[in-house]
């Protein structure tokens, strides 16, 4: 059994760590980051797509929204695995 509230606050915390190392590598070396956001897509030039400017009230929103999402779909995905393992699902 997952304890939900752990896990959701696991997957948060590492989710906005993560969040905040690629945006400060976008801040200081946006080849890098570019290379490094591309490559998660075999290459595709996702990182285009990209706003061109990067501003403050985009980082924390996206941080909030970011941390908040995937706190909720943690909790979601632990209650929904102890429940299929409480009905012995294989």
């Amino acid at each position: 059994m997952l304890k939900r509230f752990a896990f959701a606050h696991s997957l948060a915390v590492l989710c906005g760590a993560f969040y905040v190392v690629f945006y400060v590598l976008a801040v200081v070396q946006r080849d890098v980051f570019r290379f490094v956001f591309n490559a998660q897509f075999f290459g595709a030039d996702v990182a285009a797509l990209l706003p061109p400017s990067l501003t403050y009230g985009g980082f924390l929103g996206t941080l909030l929204m970011l941390i908040v999402g995937s706190w909720v779909a943690a909790f979601a995905w632990a209650w929904l695995y102890n429940r299929l393992a409480a009905l012995g699902v294989d």
